[in-house]
């Protein structure tokens, strides 16, 4: 538990989630004892006083960052132990607080490439560095006794003391410190344009000759601006005012040595210029893009998981149509459990236009199969497919719906696809995973990286490791809020589940691939599978026909007993108590707490008894778009339509209209009152009622608002 001596991390977590320190170090310990965040966030939730999956998470994060800081002052103590420096010095780091202090005054015992001052400090030429701060006229006097081959006349010499005293100026720790200071909250950020690429780079055209405090820039501008430069096409420069800057240098060395003369003046101006500036540039832009990304994650894994929370249609018989104009539309049909029942491909469209054929060959798979749901996916000719499947006339109901097909083609090329239809091309396997992601979103969209499912922006510049952690938690999440069918959990789905992983997934679906399992325990018979891996993802696992109906629900079987008590109490067994709200209401909770489980848990166990199974993702809406409205060119200011929403920035939404360019709702046209995160007013897939604000069809830009428009 090394890193629960670090008090100051107690200190800053519990101030900012309100919970004490025993219950912080209750969190700990069950992180060190092989808890997993779902099985904390459900079912501990009195041991760490109730901490989401994402407080959870951010704390895991932190105490990783504790531990390499404290492992890092260790290697600094230890390395700084093997030369003779003050005793303070060594107090100092060892109280230091954050990790730039830390390497501040590491810096000066730093091993580095050889610099301008460490040739001259060979060379002799520290005596003479030392001598101009004492009496520079006196210093100047004395230049020929300090010749050599590398320093032959009185200027190189002059030069080489003035390359010691400018490093010594750059490493004084407090220089450092208020300097990061003056960069972190004054410095201006400024981009321009590379002249010669100014055609190239007519996309960065905002940012041509572009000026904010860096402090205040935008995540969404940062990333685009570190883009351009990365893509040669933009300068940029992080500085705040110079004299300042030199002022607050000056101030700071004159405390411990002499800035009298003019060569001292000039290597403080050459310390802050050559060796402070450059240097505290990059750390300055490093931070800034670090919390850029760090906000452009979160603002993915929203997304991410509102896309795979979507509200699932469940199992029905479903007919799925992955859209084409000159190659036509390829159709399959699922049955209830999601398995590929036919294929073949239809021609409604130009250049074929074999409207007949393709009308007769629909309503006859809708009665063969008896179909209860069409999906049809919304890219190339997604809206006109729709149109088609409208003018239709089957022999029952048949809900059509039009299904994000982002990331499909991804998916069908997929060596997991390959897998799973060896025999059949991509075209099929894409229609496939549009029927599917209908059926189940998130069982199916787990199967696609996040980052080819067409949400989010500026993915591509986030640091990779960063965002790979955001959203693998966010599928962690996902998956364990919602649950697991044990028996019909892809190997995919199953690795997801707390406490499993890949191995382990593949041994359950292999050993369910011969008889299934009838109950929770079962698991139990997996070898490798112990109590341990078994408390950590049982909870989370769900068997439909189980002899106890607890395991088709979210109670922990380690909870089994209290509710078998509670069904005794009431003189019924748990089958009948289970959905029995009004003998659930008579339960006092309070009468069932022990030491180790309080009321949050026994609330959970009873809201859970209330509604079994209940599926948190919701129900599913069938959507229309304005049939009126079949491109840009048909728009016009003023017009309100229906449109859902795609994408989700820290800028605005993104909204599809039915058409192929998306309009955006401005952030500041999303509501009459004031936000600072879109994700409070608008959800992704959320049906909205917009109003058309502008066009610009030759930019094929859409201006949207939702202020005055009735969203019922």
């Amino acid at each position: 538990m090394g890193f629960i001596s670090e008090a100051a991390l107690l200190v800053e977590f519990a101030k900012e989630t309100g919970i004490s320190k025993q219950q912080l170090q209750n969190t700990i310990l069950l992180f060190e004892g092989g808890a997993t965040i779902p099985f904390i966030a459900r079912y501990r939730k009195e041991k760490t006083g109730g901490l989401t999956d994402e407080q959870l998470f951010d704390l895991k994060k932190r105490i990783r960052e504790a531990e390499k800081f404290i492992e890092r002052k260790k290697y600094i103590l230890q390395r700084l132990s093997e030369k003779k420096v003050s005793r303070e010095l060594l107090l100092s780091i060892e109280n230091a607080a954050t990790a730039e202090i830390l390497e501040d005054l590491y810096l000066p015992f730093k091993e580095k490439k050889k610099s301008r001052a460490q040739k001259a400090r060979e060379a002799g030429l520290q005596p003479l560095a030392d001598m101009l701060l004492k009496n520079e006229s006196s210093a100047k006097k004395q230049l020929q006794q300090f010749k050599s081959e590398m320093y032959p006349d009185e200027n190189s010499i002059l030069q080489g003391a003035r390359d010691i005293l400018a490093e010594t100026f750059s490493e004084n720790a407090e220089v450092r410190q208020e300097l990061r200071k003056l960069f972190l909250h004054q410095a201006i950020i400024s981009s321009s344009v590379i002249k010669t690429k100014a055609e190239e780079a007519i996309k960065y055209k905002d940012y041509f000759d572009y000026k904010e405090k860096i402090k205040s820039c935008a995540a969404h501008r940062l990333l685009a601006i570190l883009r351009g430069e990365n893509e040669k096409f933009l300068r940029v420069a992080v500085e705040p005012d110079e004299k300042t800057a030199l002022q607050k240098t000056r101030q700071i060395v004159t405390q411990s040595v002499r800035i009298s003369g003019q060569e001292t003046e000039t290597a403080l101006a050459d310390a802050y210029r050559r060796l402070l500036y450059p240097s505290l540039e990059n750390e300055t832009l490093r931070y800034y893009k670090q919390k850029a990304d760090i906000s452009s994650a979160k603002i993915f894994a929203v997304n991410l998981q509102q896309l795979l929370l979507a509200p699932p249609l469940g199992q029905k018989n479903v007919l799925a149509i992955d859209p084409g104009f000159r190659t036509g539309c390829k159709i399959v049909c699922l049955d209830r459990q999601g398995k590929l029942v036919h294929n073949e491909t239809i021609f409604p469209h130009p250049p074929q236009e074999q409207h007949k054929q393709a009308a007769q060959k629909i309503t006859t798979l809708v009665s063969q199969y008896q179909i209860e749901a069409i999906a049809v996916g919304n890219g190339t000719a997604g809206r006109e497919t729709e149109q088609f499947i409208q003018r239709l006339h089957f022999d029952r109901k048949v809900q059509l719906f039009s299904v994000n097909e982002d990331g499909a083609s991804v998916y069908s090329a997929s060596s997991e696809a390959r897998k799973e239809f060896p025999d059949y091309d991509v075209t099929v396997r894409g229609a496939v995973s549009i029927g599917r992601r209908l059926m189940d979103p998130l069982a199916e969209l787990i199967k696609i990286d996040p980052k080819s499912m067409g949400i989010g922006q500026y993915q591509h510049d986030v640091e990779e490791s960063l965002l790979e952690e955001e959203l693998s938690q966010t599928i962690e999440h996902c998956v364990n809020s919602v649950g697991v069918n044990l028996n019909t959990a892809s190997e995919k789905l199953l690795t997801f589940v707390s406490g499993l992983g890949s191995s382990m997934a593949k041994k359950i679906v292999d050993e369910r691939s011969s008889k299934g399992f009838t109950s929770r325990n079962d698991l139990l018979k997996i070898k490798g599978l112990g109590p341990v891996v078994f408390q950590q993802c049982c909870g989370f696992l769900r068997i439909p026909q189980a002899a106890n109906p607890l395991d088709n629900s979210a109670v922990h079987p380690e909870h089994y007993a209290i509710v078998e008590q509670m069904a005794a109490d009431l003189k019924m067994n748990v089958a009948q108590l289970i959905g029995n709200k009004t003998a659930i209401q008579q339960i006092n909770p309070e009468k069932y707490q022990t030491e180790e489980i309080g009321l949050p848990t026994l609330n959970d166990i009873l809201d859970e008894l209330r509604k079994p199974g209940r599926d948190v993702r919701g129900i599913i809406k069938v959507f229309e778009f304005d049939k009126s409205v079949r491109s840009i060119n048909d728009l016009q200011e003023g017009m309100i339509l229906p449109g859902v929403i795609t994408n989700l920035t820290n800028f605005g939404a993104f909204v599809d209209i039915g058409i192929k360019q998306g309009g955006l709702v401005h952030i500041s046209q999303l509501t009459d009152e004031f936000i600072s995160e879109v994700s409070s007013v608008v959800k992704l897939n959320q049906h909205v009622k917009v109003k058309v604000l502008s066009v610009d069809v030759a930019t094929k830009r859409i201006q949207l608002s939702m202020k005055g428009v009735s969203q019922l």
